[in-house]
């Protein structure tokens, strides 16, 4: 191996990962906790945080910890529907990023588990020399996704808070 640390980019699909932990651990996940493992392996060169705003202090708050952390976060407008849904969105904006990405690093760490992103890594993978991670829970990650990456990080306990 070479001298120079990895090059790590990660994505965190905010939305998804705070309503799997949730519903499978009924806790939240540690951002701080994956930070510090994650840069022990490497050099964190773009870190990404996917969210949603809806302007409330928890959430301010929660936005500007990831900030500290190392985050740029990204966030779309909360769109509540006449039909009483909501749309919020990333996975165009989150694939998009990791394209644009993938040729700059070594390796490319997303968290959700949303299967959409299978297609993506596929891709990512194939057309650079990347390897690729997912953290998501287990219960609640698509097969398609976990099969995708070179490596699946099941969320557990030393990654909740």
């Amino acid at each position: 191996m070479s001298q120079n640390p990895l090059r790590i980019a990660l994505f965190a699909d905010v939305q998804n990962i705070y309503y799997t932990c949730r519903q499978a651990h009924g806790r939240q996940f540690n951002y701080r906790a994956l930070w510090q493992q994650i840069s022990q392996r490497g050099k964190i060169c773009h870190a990404y945080a996917y969210a949603i705003q809806r302007h409330d202090d928890k959430q301010i708050k929660f936005q500007d910890a990831l900030k500290n952390l190392g985050f740029e976060v990204k966030l779309k407008p909360f769109i509540q529907r006449s039909d009483g849904s909501a749309k919020g969105d990333w996975d165009v904006g989150i694939t998009i990023d990791i394209m644009e990405t993938a040729p700059q690093v070594d390796v490319v760490i997303l968290l959700s588990g949303d299967g959409d992103f299978a297609i993506l890594l596929n891709h990512i993978r194939a057309k650079n020399p990347v390897k690729t991670e997912v953290f998501g829970v287990k219960s609640l990650t698509a097969h398609a996704l976990m099969n995708a990456c070179d490596i699946y990080h099941p969320i557990d306990d030393n990654l909740l808070q």
